[in-house]
C-alpha cells in the first residue's frame, strides 16, 4: 500500500466523463464513483476504522444514539493520516474542482461534522439540507464527499443514500444510492440538496454489521450575495412522511404500529431539539449584544479549535 497512490488513477483519467455526469445529474448535481480509492488503501481504512465506542455517539437531541462519529482523523492510524494528506493536497482539490466545476475548494482541517460515521441497525437519517457556513471560519460550504466502507452490503439492508427533489411534497426519493464498499458520492450542498438515508435493517445472520462511511466537506471563500442563502443556517430537517399505504380503511399491522411509533418519536425529538437550538441562539445573540465580550468569546473558541488541531497533527 505505501507505494501505491491512495486515489484510484481512473478517477483522474475520467475527469471529463465524471464532470458531465455531475453537471447533468438530478435532482441536484452529484456523481457516484465506484472504486474511488486504490483497493489496498480502502481496505486499510476499513481495518483502521474506529470502534463505535471510541467515537461520539451523542445525537443532536443530546442523548446517546445509534450513530458514532470521529473527527480526529490523524489519530486513527497511518491510513487516515495518508487520507488527510490526500484530501488536503492541491492535486486532489484540483481534481475534485474539475469534476464539479467549483474552483478554489478548501478542505476542513477540523472535519467539523465530518470524519468517520458509523450507524447501527435501526438508524436512519431524515431528509435535510446541510449547514451552509463553516462554524469557525467565514467559509461557504459547497460539497459533500462520502466514501463508503461496507463490504458485501445488500440493497435490502437499507441505509441507502436518498436524494430528494422536495421531501415536503414527495414521499419517495428521486435517486437512491447503495452504500457499497469503496463507493464515493460527491454532491453539491445548497438550499435544495435534500438528502438522507433510509432505516438500516440488517438480517439476523449478519449480526454485528454496521453502516460505515467517511464524510468530507469542502468549502470556498464567501460568495457574492446572489450565490447563497441570505442568512447562514444550521442543518434543516424534514421529518419522513407517513408510508403511502397508510390510508383510510387500512388495518394497522404490528409493523405499521412500530413504524408510526418511531415516526412520532422522531418528530417529538426534533421539536425538542429545535427548542434547545432556539435557547442557544438566544444566548449567542445576548453575547453579541455585549459587543467586545461577544468578540472575545468567538476568538477564544477559534483559538481553542486551532490548538486542538495542532495537537492532533503533532
Amino acid at each position: 500500500m505505501p507505494n501505491s497512490p491512495p486515489l484510484s488513477p481512473a478517477v483522474v483519467e475520467r475527469q471529463q466523463e465524471l464532470r458531465d455526469a455531475f453537471a447533468s445529474a438530478q435532482p441536484f448535481r452529484h456523481v457516484v464513483i465506484d472504486d474511488f480509492l486504490s483497493p489496498g488503501f480502502a481496505t486499510c481504512l476499513l481495518d483502521q476504522f474506529p470502534d463505535f465506542a471510541r467515537g461520539n455517539n451523542v445525537g443532536e437531541d443530546g442523548r446517546p444514539g445509534g450513530k458514532s462519529t470521529f473527527e480526529h482523523m490523524r489519530a486513527l492510524g497511518d491510513a487516515y493520516a495518508r487520507l488527510d494528506d490526500l484530501v488536503s493536497s492541491q492535486d486532489f482539490l484540483g481534481t475534485i474542482g474539475k469534476i464539479t466545476g467549483i474552483e478554489g475548494l478548501m478542505y476542513d482541517p477540523w472535519y467539523l461534522g465530518g470524519g468517520t460515521h458509523e450507524n447501527r441497525p435501526g438508524a436512519s437519517l431524515d431528509p435535510h439540507i446541510d449547514f451552509n457556513f463553516h462554524p469557525l471560519e467565514r467559509w461557504h460550504r459547497r460539497l459533500n464527499l462520502i466514501i463508503y466502507l461496507n463490504e458485501g452490503w445488500q440493497a435490502g439492508w437499507g441505509g441507502a443514500l436518498n436524494l430528494y427533489r422536495d421531501p415536503r411534497q414527495d414521499q419517495a426519493p428521486d435517486h437512491t444510492i447503495v452504500p457499497a464498499f469503496n463507493r464515493c458520492v460527491i454532491f453539491e450542498t445548497n438550499e435544495h440538496s435534500w438528502h438522507g438515508f433510509d432505516r438500516i435493517a440488517i438480517p439476523d445472520d449478519e449480526h454485528g454489521r454496521t453502516r460505515r462511511s467517511i464524510a468530507l466537506y469542502f468549502y470556498t471563500l464567501p460568495p457574492q450575495a446572489d450565490q447563497v442563502a441570505a442568512e447562514a443556517h444550521s442543518t434543516v430537517y424534514v421529518n419522513r412522511a407517513l408510508p403511502a399505504h397508510l390510508r383510510a380503511g387500512h388495518v394497522l399491522s404490528t409493523h405499521d404500529m412500530t413504524e408510526l411509533s418511531t415516526l412520532i418519536a422522531e418528530r417529538d425529538n426534533r421539536i425538542s431539539m429545535q427548542y434547545r437550538e432556539i435557547a442557544k441562539l438566544m444566548t449567542l445573540v445576548q453575547a453579541h449584544e455585549r459587543g467586545f465580550a461577544g468578540s472575545v468569546m468567538y476568538m477564544a473558541r477559534k483559538a481553542f479549535a486551532r490548538l486542538q488541531h495542532r495537537r492532533q497533527r503533532s
